[in-house]
């Protein structure tokens, strides 16, 4: 393989499975480069010392391996949440939240390094690619990006398994496991094998997480979580970090089967895609965020959030997180979620996460306004006039009609 003398140094996104370790040993081939990988543990973190000794034997240079769960959930899942950002009304973008903070990440090390480039692992018919590439573009658009399993010589997975062979590079691809899995805290995409069928229903082996509604508990559970300003800080009481909130949250989730989410979608690239979902702790989140805001919100607001949340969820999905479109959202969703403090209670129940009551010190229901009882305080006289006002163009309309002049 002829070396390119134009790329001295690379950033790489290392997973440490076969693809990135493969692309490590392939870019020192193809470049003759130094291969700096940066690692990111946003939920599920392998050993450093398993992930090094891969990486190096691979042929890298230097792994730079980093929790940043804690940024994941306060700077990207939580303002998701707030926007009610949902893709095609069941994706709560776990993985597509993932990939401008990781982008982002590899960016800064490329900074700090003096690396020419930055490489990933993403195929050419995935979202991911493009996620990766307009970050770029939108933080450091003189930086290089490499993507090599668009660009090797590799036709298929056997191909890598026996590169990897010839270099010594330890693989722990299996053909027992016939899924694709992205897992983070917010959520874990799952494709490929039986599921690239979309009128199959997807055996029970694909998920990782959570069990099936049809063998959980039959006994519901009841948890309650707390809103400070927008942001989840409490589980049943007890004030937790956001980090600590979901990992609680989340088994709590599983247990119940909560979150299974069976997708065909519209892939960026413009072709549908199977895609099956578990978002546990996601699900809850949404679910307990949406009750406060019913009460905290007034009308014309909540009335007009719906189509900016659908733009949202569009923006992140796309990969134009770093875009001004997405930072002005993000400012009209903030401000309404200064409001948003309070109490949801939450009934688990198999496969479903139910709200069952909710209070907040902000609250623009009154109880003394809504109750049919004693304590009503509601002018109900004032409603002729109200109705009489609200309806008068239709009445105008309709006198038109039958005089025949409309």
């Amino acid at each position: 393989m002829t070396k390119n003398d134009s790329i001295q140094k690379v950033v790489l996104a290392y997973s440490g499975g076969l693809d990135t370790s493969v692309i490590v040993r392939w870019l020192k081939d193809k470049y003759g480069c130094r291969v700096i990988g940066y690692n990111a543990n946003l939920g599920v973190a392998e050993p450093p010392k398993d992930l090094l000794r891969r990486f190096k034997l691979a042929g890298g240079d230097k792994l730079v391996v980093e929790d940043i769960r804690r940024e994941f959930l306060e700077d990207y899942c939580f303002p998701s949440m707030r926007a009610s950002a949902v893709y095609e009304g069941k994706y709560f973008l776990a993985t597509s939240l993932s990939r401008p903070l990781i982008a982002k990440k590899l960016i800064d090390i490329a900074r700090r390094e003096g690396a020419d480039a930055v490489a990933h692992g993403c195929t050419g018919k995935g979202n991911d690619q493009v996620r990766f590439e307009i970050t770029t573009k939108a933080l450091s658009p003189d930086l290089e990006v490499l993507a090599p399993v668009r660009d090797w010589e590799f036709k298929t997975r056997d191909d890598e398994i026996a590169y990897a062979q010839r270099h010594g590079i330890p693989v722990t691809a299996s053909k027992k496991t016939p899924y694709s899995y992205d897992r983070n805290l917010w959520g874990i995409s799952i494709e490929c094998g039986p599921l690239e069928d979309p009128y199959t229903e997807p055996p029970d082996d694909a998920y990782l997480v959570t069990s099936s509604p049809a063998r959980a508990p039959r006994t519901s559970q009841v948890i309650t979580l707390g809103f400070d300003r927008g942001r989840p800080v409490s589980l049943n009481g007890k004030k937790l970090g956001p980090v600590a909130l979901v990992e609680k949250l989340t088994p709590l989730a599983c247990r119940y089967g909560i979150g299974r989410v069976d997708l065909v979608e519209n892939r960026l690239v413009g072709i549908k895609s199977r895609e099956v979902y578990e978002q546990p702790a996601s699900t809850i989140l949404f679910a307990a965020y949406r009750e406060i805001l019913s009460m905290v919100t007034d009308r014309e607001t909540l009335h007009l959030m719906p189509a900016l949340s659908d733009r949202y969820a569009q923006l992140v999905y796309d990969g134009f997180w770093f875009t001004p479109l997405r930072t002005a959202l993000d400012a009209f969703f903030g401000a309404i979620a200064k409001t948003v403090t309070g109490d949801v209670r939450i009934r688990l129940t198999p496969g479903a996460a139910v709200p069952i009551g909710r209070r907040s010190p902000l609250a623009l229901y009154s109880e003394t306004l809504a109750t049919y009882g004693s304590a009503d305080v509601f002018d109900q006289s004032a409603s002729v006039g109200f109705i009489k006002i609200l309806g008068l163009p239709v009445e105008v309309r309709a006198r038109l009609r039958k005089s025949g002049r409309a």
